[in-house]
């Protein structure tokens, strides 16, 4: 509502300017709430690349699919570990609560990671905790296992003990 005064059209410019003032101000606090909340880059790597790296590099490779996903099939390497980010259940998948627990027991905050799934999602997911948490190299996989097996690189699965 506008109010009607000799010098209503000074109040209103003064209403113009005093939005035009803040216009910096709020520019600058979003800036500094987003350079606050900032998290660590993804970088994401081909499989050819993440192969390279383990076989050269001095890299491990961190399987973040489930237990079950992991048996069928994996990357065939000898350092590479399963630890789910997330657990399937008849509700459907659940995030793994005890992932950063699981990961900091078997790594250290300084070793290089490489994180693959199934496809390439839940390995980026991985990695944005590991990177927040204070991990400093780790790479994503992109496109997963399913890009490993189409590019024909080697894979291991986990045959199970028959006992006699």
């Amino acid at each position: 509502m506008i109010a009607q005064t000799s010098s209503g059209s000074e109040i209103l410019n003064c209403h113009i300017q005093i939005k035009q003032w803040w216009i910096p101000i709020i520019s600058l606090l979003l800036l500094l709430i987003q350079s606050c909340n900032a998290e660590s880059e993804i970088i994401t790597i081909d499989v050819h690349k993440a192969k390279y790296l383990l076989s050269n590099g001095n890299y491990r490779y961190l399987d973040v699919r489930t237990s079950e996903e992991f048996m069928k099939g994996h990357i065939e390497f000898n350092d590479a570990l399963n630890i789910p980010y997330m657990f399937t259940t008849p509700q459907g998948r659940v995030k793994n609560v005890n992932f950063m627990k699981q990961v900091l027991s078997l790594y250290n905050m300084d070793d290089r990671l490489i994180v693959g799934c199934q496809s390439g999602v839940r390995s980026v997911y991985a990695t944005t905790v590991l990177l927040d948490e204070g991990f400093k190299h780790v790479y994503n996989m992109g496109g997963g296992y399913l890009a490993w097996i189409e590019n024909a690189l080697p894979v291991d699965v986990v045959t199970p003990k028959v006992e006699l």
